[in-house]
């Protein structure tokens, strides 16, 4: 049985910057990684978090033994200036913490509540109907929340489908990504799940994951 622990590390980075993080990463030992179009909110309250000046921006995913994390997160942060504002953001997630999978049994309340004394931040990801990202968007804002990512789901073909965490992206989805703080939570979850009512068939699907690290936030 290979005992090996791996993480997922999540690099939000300006558009056409990608392919320099995961070129930068190989040299620390990284095998590969997959790269996500997206697009930072137009609102200015959320760029005072994630630095969204940029509208158009990619997300590299890259899933790292977990004694290379650090290490690697150290050198693409140093090499990028994360610690300015407006530079990119990064964060890390337990490959084997995945929450919100159909038939799961998960309660988010009693988890949440858990773990928020390990874990600082958590990762919110909401799939919706696209054209549906700016309704949960303004539910979280007024649930407090400072930032979020849109990620666009489709493929390039009408009937082609994009995988993320295992989960199948239908075309014409939109996938939401809000990383709050871990007292937050809940409230941004509940305010999103009542305006989107994310509990009715069809309306979408919403998954909280623990961020393990975190760099670029403000």
């Amino acid at each position: 049985m290979n005992n090996v622990q791996y993480e997922l590390i999540c690099v939000i980075i300006n558009f056409g910057k990608g392919s320099k993080i995961i070129k930068q990463a190989k040299t620390q030992g990284v095998s590969g990684a997959t790269i996500l179009l997206g697009k930072g909110t137009a609102n200015d309250y959320f760029s005072k978090l994630f630095g969204l000046t940029d509208i158009r921006k990619e997300i590299v995913l890259m899933v790292v033994k977990k004694d290379s994390v650090t290490p690697t997160l150290n050198y693409i942060s140093k090499k990028f200036h994360f610690d300015k504002p407006n530079h990119g953001i990064a964060f890390t997630i337990s490959v084997n913490n995945l929450l919100g999978v159909r038939n799961c049994d998960y309660k988010v309340e009693e988890n949440i509540q858990r773990s928020q004394e390990t874990n600082m931040y958590k990762a919110i990801f909401i799939v919706v109907d696209k054209g549906k990202a700016e309704t949960v968007l303004d539910s979280a804002i007024a649930a407090g929340s400072k930032g979020a990512t849109i990620i666009n789901g489709r493929g390039s073909g009408i009937h082609e489908q994009k995988i993320l965490f295992n989960f199948p992206i239908e075309p014409e989805k939109e996938i939401v990504l809000i990383i709050t703080a871990g007292d937050l939570t809940n409230k941004v979850i509940e305010a999103i799940r009542n305006d989107l009512h994310i509990d009715e068939p069809g309306k979408g699907i919403m998954f909280i994951l623990d961020i393990n690290q975190a760099y670029g936030l403000y």
